[in-house]
């Protein structure tokens, strides 16, 4: 093939690589509501200077919560397990793109031989000569020797003819764009659990401040019950009951160090601390969850990284399908080989010692017994499961955000509720406690509205807890801040760099 013939073979590539077998992307549809069906007393984001931001949690002014927070980002060992799996997927789309390049090898080599003398003596011998005795005559003709000096490059293109190679990038580019997702909905799922175990340690701080102030008030009713008893006006068994209330509220006391601890080595584990190095300080949980910009149902769905992710798993899905039908086709590569080979080291770099080749293969596969047909319709029904998997996504989150703004909307209408519950038992437990100490009830009825009063400043504490931690769930279904546009381009996942990628990070 001389010089012009092989750039004919390369123009004819280059125009055929213009083809790309399969179908063109189109995200695929899933329904949206207008609106949110229990939006309650919260903002709808109008204008979006409201949305929710960045570091979400600084909306609870809380900094304690924002140190902790800030932890997760760089120490919490399953943040840092997806960011290790986002860059095991960017490094495969550089795999993939290295597809669309020759790849060029070099072998040089030395070889030393020596034929065999049985091959290289000269024909057959006669015996001669009248004084000889019987053997060979003749001459004999020694081998020697050869040294082989190899200098050869040799490069192999397979044309895109059909467009295998680009959809394979496609489906790597976007599978690496979902593994991102994944790693930014990581992030926010373990900063949410954080503050919801946050706020339900310090919920239980609460609940522990009110059990140390029961055990006090119930002290002085067991002094009240028998100093009653030893100036003959109460019974034995009043202070037995003022005695069991007593020791049954130190026991609750205690089981609620038990709780908070277990949820102050959750929160060290979160924030990646050994659990026996880590303290969070005694704090009263009070006040109310803060308002937040709820938005409408359409934004859901570039506000939520797993939504996110799942729609880029149906762009790769969609892409595969065109790797799968691209079997159909022929494959054409191009190979060259170029080089210097001479028998001396002095003649390697002259002239004559140049060689080169060059030529195109076709492939094809001609039976495979449904080999290729099994694996395009394999891909069609994985691409038809991530549709599915996107549309359920989606469905979820709605779920989710109404389930959570229905909880707060209750748990507030619930809180004023048992506000009042709590004040009327307060005033029922000293009309109680006035009648038994003027004599006219017995100390049982004591007992009943102490119960009462505990019972409902105890569901009063897990109310507010409740409301908090449900805040949070709010602000983790709407997608903590984030929104598509932090999402990595094309141009984030071919150029990741081997350190821990903080990409959104640094977007923020």
């Amino acid at each position: 093939m001389n010089s012009r013939h092989l750039i004919l073979s390369l123009l004819l590539g280059v125009l055929l690589s213009g083809c790309m077998v399969g179908p063109d992307y189109k995200q695929p549809t899933a329904e949206t509501p207008a609106a949110f069906k229990d939006t309650g007393p919260w903002k709808k984001a109008e204008p979006k200077d409201d949305a929710i931001r960045g570091k979400w949690w600084v909306i609870y002014h809380d900094a304690e919560l924002n140190t902790l927070e800030d932890q997760v980002n760089i120490s919490n060992q399953n943040v840092l397990q997806a960011e290790a799996q986002f860059r095991e997927a960017a490094a495969a789309v550089k795999v993939a793109e290295s597809g669309l390049f020759p790849t060029i090898t070099a072998n040089p080599a030395f070889t030393e031989s020596q034929a065999s003398e049985n091959l290289t003596s000269g024909g057959s011998h006669s015996g001669g000569g009248s004084g000889g005795g019987g053997g060979f005559g003749g001459g004999h003709r020694g081998s020697t020797s050869q040294s082989l000096y190899n200098l050869p490059v040799e490069a192999t293109y397979m044309i895109d003819v059909w467009g295998e190679v680009r959809r394979n990038i496609e489906a790597s580019a976007t599978t690496a764009q979902a593994s991102f997702a994944d790693l930014e909905n990581a992030r926010l799922s373990y900063q949410a659990t954080l503050a919801q175990d946050y706020f339900s340690l310090h919920g239980l701080d609460a609940e522990q401040q009110l059990l140390e102030e029961t055990v006090t008030s119930y002290k002085k009713y067991l002094d009240l019950t028998t100093n009653r008893y030893n100036s003959g006006i109460a019974s034995k068994g009043d202070v037995a009951l003022a005695q069991t209330q007593l020791d049954t509220a130190r026991a609750q006391l205690i089981d609620v160090g038990v709780m908070r601890a277990q949820y102050e080595h959750a929160i060290a584990t979160l924030t990646g601390r050994p659990a026996p190095l880590f303290t969070v300080h005694k704090k009263v949980l009070a006040g109310v969850p803060p308002e937040m910009p709820v938005g409408v149902p359409s934004t859901l769905l570039e506000r939520r990284p797993d939504i996110a992710g799942a729609e880029r798993r149906v762009a790769s899905a969609n892409a595969s399908i065109g790797v799968a039908v691209a079997a159909y086709y022929p494959s054409i590569t191009l190979s060259g080989q170029a080089g210097l080979e001479a028998i001396e080291f002095s003649q390697l770099f002259s002239g004559p010692s140049f060689f080169w080749s060059v030529g195109p293969a076709v492939a094809q596969t001609i039976f495979d017994a449904g080999k290729t047909h099994g694996q395009v319709q394999e891909a069609q029904a994985n691409y038809d499961a991530t549709v599915a998997t996107y549309r359920q996504t989606v469905l979820t989150a709605f779920q989710q955000v109404e389930d959570d703004l229905s909880g707060l909307r209750i748990l507030q209408e619930e809180a004023a509720a048992q506000d009042d519950a709590v004040k009327d038992a307060q005033k029922s437990l000293e009309i109680a406690t006035n009648q038994y100490q003027a004599g006219t009830q017995d100390y049982l009825t004591v007992i009943t509205a102490q119960t009462t009063a505990f019972n409902d400043e105890v569901n009063a504490v897990s109310i507010r807890t409740r409301r908090m931690t449900t805040s949070v769930l709010l602000v983790e279904a709407l997608g903590g801040g984030w929104d598509v546009s932090q999402l990595a381009t094309r141009s984030d996942v071919a150029d990741v760099p081997p350190a821990q990628a903080k990409i959104s990070q640094a977007k923020k």
